[in-house]
């Protein structure tokens, strides 16, 4: 009879064990698709100070909330965005990239149709997902504390496109290439 108890509770552990994991996935990915909805509507309606409070908090500890929100109030009238396409979100831990697409219109230094194809990078502090995509820094350690997430989802480096004759050119390389003869 004990041994009948004993089976029916593994086999309860071994079938409601996975679900609880597939379910914690489910919501963590629901929670990083809404923050980085979030962030970008932020993004998208000049709310930096809001942007500020999704930082990781040693992103806060190496620059202040008014150089933040002035570094971005400064590029504004450079852009206006449009919307977002949310893809692939992947989840290790307190880890998270999110495939995006987003797009606009650059004003400056041309006017044109543009889009940006990045990884957002977010990181899981104290119970909320902060986003830490342009902080390279961050992004860094927190692979190289994680070689595992790195090893199982590929990390790319964002690219950036304008439309010219109704298709979409990659500038990514021109900019690279750009700032390289700058620097020699």
């Amino acid at each position: 009879m004990k041994n009948k108890v004993y089976a029916i509770i593994a086999l309860l552990l071994m079938t409601l064990l996975p679900a609880a994991a597939t379910a914690r996935a489910a919501s963590d990915e629901a929670e990083v698709r809404g923050v980085v909805e979030r962030v970008f509507q932020q993004l998208k309606s000049g709310d930096y100070n809001s942007l500020y409070d999704v930082l990781p908090s040693n992103s806060q500890q190496r620059i202040t909330r008014q150089r933040f929100t002035s570094m971005l109030e400064r590029t504004r009238d450079m852009y206006d965005l449009d919307r977002i396409e949310i893809g692939a979100v992947r989840t290790s831990g307190d880890i998270a990239t999110v495939d995006t697409v987003m797009y606009g219109r650059v004003r400056k230094p041309l006017d044109s149709e543009a889009k940006i194809v990045a990884q957002q990078y977010l990181v899981r502090e104290g119970g909320r997902w902060r986003v830490a995509t342009g902080d390279r820094a961050t992004v860094k350690r927190f692979l190289a504390a994680n070689p595992g997430f790195a090893k199982k989802f590929s990390i790319s480096e964002p690219r950036a496109y304008v439309k010219r004759d109704g298709r979409w050119v990659d500038i990514s390389a021109l900019a690279k290439a750009a700032a390289k003869r700058k620097a020699n």
